[in-house]
């Protein structure tokens, strides 16, 4: 059963979010935490800080694990991931450094990275709250449309509408890395509670067509439909525009 939340603005489905997250840490402060990366989360990611500046929550006993990280940049690069978390959220929190994890995407041997993060994922255990976006292909993660849905953390050859999205970013679309390390779609709906997060109307054909189209790895997004624990969604009015015109039956909150 998907839980559907619409909000009016793309600002205000970030604070949802944040609402929903902070919930659970609240609920159990040392959850162990999934994030996510791009431009879609950085509401929700600003008021997880302002929550916890106030004192409503503490991320100093929760643990985090990221999704995926592009192979070849150092996290010093300013368009790696792990500078993403510690610019946008880690160094704004009271987390300890030492409980945020991510993919090391300068690792001399990318595949031996993902079997380590495996690893790590095993000795953490099972992720309370996983946040998820959806690419403009039906991604999640870097988890590309394929002939499969890899189940393990995995070595990603990323697509050209990717690194096309991707490439506002950089200084040019040859500066996107064309490979990234991700967790695998397995890993991701062993996830306790997933929270997908969409804004805009870019999104909007991609949700639709995700949650309530065939479930096939060439939207690897559909996989989703399958999910066995509580999934939110939470859009804007934007992103949801096409689920209300083709399925006026969802109500959401």
């Amino acid at each position: 059963m998907i839980k559907f939340i619409c909000t009016e603005s793309e600002q205000q489905a970030g604070i949802r979010a944040a609402e929903i997250m902070a919930e659970v840490i609240k609920t159990r402060p040392n959850a162990l935490i999934g994030l996510a990366t791009g431009s879609t989360p950085l509401n929700m990611y600003a008021e997880l800080v302002r929550k916890c500046s106030i004192g409503e929550i503490s991320f100093k006993d929760v643990t985090t694990v990221n999704l995926d990280e592009y192979v070849g940049l150092t996290p010093d690069h300013e368009q790696s991931y792990y500078w993403f978390m510690w610019k946008n959220l880690f160094s704004h929190i009271d987390i300890e450094p030492e409980n945020t994890h991510l993919p090391t995407g300068a690792s001399p041997d990318p595949e031996k990275e993902c079997i380590n993060y495996d690893r790590l994922l095993d000795r953490l255990g099972s992720v309370d709250i996983q946040l998820l976006g959806i690419g403009h292909n039906g991604h999640i993660a870097f988890n590309e449309p394929d002939s499969h849905f890899p189940k393990d953390t995995t070595l990603v050859k990323l697509s050209d509408s990717t690194i096309e999205a991707n490439s506002r970013f950089f200084d040019s679309k040859a500066d996107v890395p064309s490979q990234a390390i991700s967790m695998g779609i397995g890993r991701i709906l062993r996830a306790k509670s997933i929270l997908l997060l969409a804004t805009g109307q870019g999104k909007a054909d991609i949700l639709e067509k995700a949650l309530f189209g065939k479930i096939t790895p060439t939207v690897p997004a559909s996989i989703l439909q399958f999910y066995q624990g509580e999934l939110t969604v939470v859009t804007d009015k934007s992103a949801f525009s096409t689920i209300k015109e083709k399925h006026p039956r969802v109500n959401p909150e």
